[in-house]
């Protein structure tokens, strides 16, 4: 509370809490906010504005990138498919080293101003890359591809392996940001933090459909350089408009870095392995409320569970413990330790769901290059722009979400959400298993085509319409409404206060091991069943057994399906989250109340 403001001066301490935001958020320099003046929609009309155009960035490349591997670069379809997924698992697991800057050093801020900048290089140099004849190998001719040389590879990945660094800096605060510019100990801006992710996934959703219809067919059509250099024109636009809004925004002073906190935890517990833990919790080193408030901190009470660990925080029996000492730590400092542990096996259980959402833009891909594309007598729809209907699928099952479905079902479950983050999750992995299963039904309809029409051998365009895969990406569409929202919400919201950019990055280091998993699996498939003298995926995909490999997918989708509900079934929610239903209940019925009282 800054000294001499109105509300203390009038010695008005109630309007003084409510006009400072409460939950320790401060301006660049360190000063507490005015909640009035910073942070609520306000401020994210800047952060969403800004994901729009990135989105557009970043997908303007991933769409489409599989199609530029095999048609410009000349890779084999296993080969490219590998390099889509393994570039995508990069790109998501830097994350973690992005929220470790965040939260250690320079701030969410300033780790997404450098993270963005780095961003920005990346996608000139793939410009450059697509734009000057020295830096592509030249087309095909005669059936015969020359191979890209090592300078033209080395630009080419050298520019997608910088955007996804930069990535790293962006992706694990950019949300987080946008999260923290409503007031947890505020009613009314926590329950707009509920309606936060949905709008935010709407917004990604919608930069993502411009670039998998406009950017796919302008770089299929017109040229590759205008295909990308529209993008990272959005991506410059994109940060200006990010940086315009700074004096709106709320910020979070760095907290320390989770990784080292929990690192101590485990070894002060490992160190003090026969130390009795008493039974009174107030025996634990703790340090006084007072001065987790001065630091804008949050102080956790000691639980129970992985009781093992409370051993970290047991004083020395002679009483001469100190906080100084490694061995040493704080109840919160375990609690927050065993918050983390408890997430977990569940991101454990989002690798498989993330490596069946990588099919999209490879595999998927590639069936859809192989089929009818002519709509008409000039117009040809590019193979990537089917991801379009996953995009618009998303963008309609979470607006009927966030308006039907949560006020609808809330009246019966009593949960501000509709229905648990967990629950939500569930159903889009069930959806994911039908699509994969519906996914391998259609390619084996696809080559029984192709061989009843001889293009098993000679490869070719298959007179089935393109539209036969629509089902496979609408459903997956509907279940990444579920599951990709809920996923973020759920590790950002069940992370302590003080790791939240790491609740964001575990949700997206899911998306990086789930897509080097895809590439572990199907070059491992490939190489099995290629030794047993059938291939299930081969450059010519008409004499493939892709049909095998989805039902792969399929069963492996649900077994992992199985394992999340086993977890899910015992999974105790954190107190503060539970708090927000009651929160909520109240504001309805305050609302009801005055609904049903006459005017005047």
């Amino acid at each position: 509370m800054a000294a001499g403001s109105p509300a203390m001066e009038n010695g008005d301490l109630r309007g003084a809490a409510e006009e400072y935001a409460q939950d320790g958020s401060v301006d660049l320099r360190g000063n507490p906010v005015l909640r009035s003046k910073r942070g609520g929609w306000t401020a994210c009309s800047f952060i969403v504005v800004y994901e729009l155009f990135e989105r557009m960035a970043y997908y303007g490349i991933a769409s489409n990138l599989i199609i530029y591997l095999t048609d410009k670069l000349h890779q084999g379809t296993v080969e490219a498919s590998n390099n889509v997924t393994n570039w995508s698992g990069t790109v998501f697991l830097t994350p973690l080293l992005g929220a470790y800057v965040a939260d250690a050093y320079l701030g969410r801020y300033w780790t997404f101003v450098v993270g963005s900048a780095i961003y920005f290089m990346g996608m000139v140099l793939l410009v450059l890359s697509v734009s000057l004849p020295a830096l592509k190998p030249p087309p095909c001719h005669a059936g015969v591809c020359p191979k890209a040389s090592a300078l033209q590879l080395g630009v080419y990945f050298g520019g997608l392996y910088i955007v996804a660094f930069g990535n790293g800096g962006t992706k694990p605060n950019i949300s987080t940001i946008g999260a923290d510019q409503f007031d947890e100990f505020d009613p009314r801006e926590k329950m707009h933090k509920l309606s936060f992710f949905n709008w935010w996934m709407f917004t990604i959703f919608l930069g993502i459909l411009f670039s998998s219809t406009v950017l796919v067919y302008l770089q299929d059509n017109v040229s590759w350089s205008v295909g990308y250099g529209i993008p990272t024109l959005g991506l410059l636009v994109s940060i200006a408009v990010f940086l315009a809004g700074t004096k709106l925004y709320r910020h979070r002073v760095p907290q320390g870095s989770p990784f080292t906190s929990m690192g101590r935890v485990i070894a002060a517990a490992l160190f003090k392995w026969n130390v009795p833990v008493p039974t009174d919790a107030k025996e634990l080193h703790e340090l006084d409320l007072e001065v987790y408030t001065r630091k804008r901190k949050f102080r956790m009470d000691s639980t129970n569970s992985m009781r093992f660990l409370n051993k970290a925080a047991v004083k020395d029996n002679d009483g001469g413990g100190s906080p100084a000492r490694w061995s040493l730590c704080t109840v919160t400092q375990v609690e927050e330790t065993k918050r983390i542990i408890n997430l977990v096996p569940l991101l454990v259980t989002m690798f498989v769901p993330c490596t069946l959402i990588a099919q999209t833009n490879t595999l998927f891909v590639k069936q859809g290059a192989t089929m009818n594309r002519h709509m008409g007598p000039h117009f040809q729809i590019p193979p990537a722009s089917l991801g379009a209907f996953v995009t618009l699928t998303m963008l309609v099952a979470v607006v009927v979400y966030d308006r039907v479905f949560v006020g609808a079902v809330r009246r019966y479950t009593k949960n501000p959400r509709g229905i648990t983050i967990l629950k939500r999750m569930g159903i889009g992995m069930f959806l994911q298993v039908v699509t994969m299963g519906i996914a391998s039904a259609t390619e084996s309809r696809r080559l029984a085509y192709a061989r009843s029409h001889g293009l098993d051998k000679t490869g070719g365009e298959l007179g089935l319409t393109i539209f036969v895969l629509l089902p496979q990406f609408v459903l997956m569409g509907l279940a990444d409404a579920f599951l990709v929202v809920g996923k973020i919400e759920f590790f950002y919201d069940q992370a302590p206060e003080s790791m939240k950019s790491l609740g964001t990055a575990m949700s997206l280091t899911a998306y990086g091991i789930g897509n080097i998993l895809s590439s572990f699996l199907l070059s491992t498939v490939t190489r099995i069943t290629r030794e047993r003298g059938n291939a299930w995926v081969t450059n010519n995909l008409n004499a493939s057994n892709l049909d095998y490999y989805y039902g792969f997918l399929t069963v492996l989708g649900g077994i992992n399906f199985l394992a999340f509900l086993a977890l899910s079934g015992v999974y105790r929610y954190k107190a503060e989250s539970t708090e927000t239903i009651d929160i909520v209940m109240g504001l309805e019925a305050e609302k009801a109340k005055l609904q049903a009282e006459p005017l005047g």
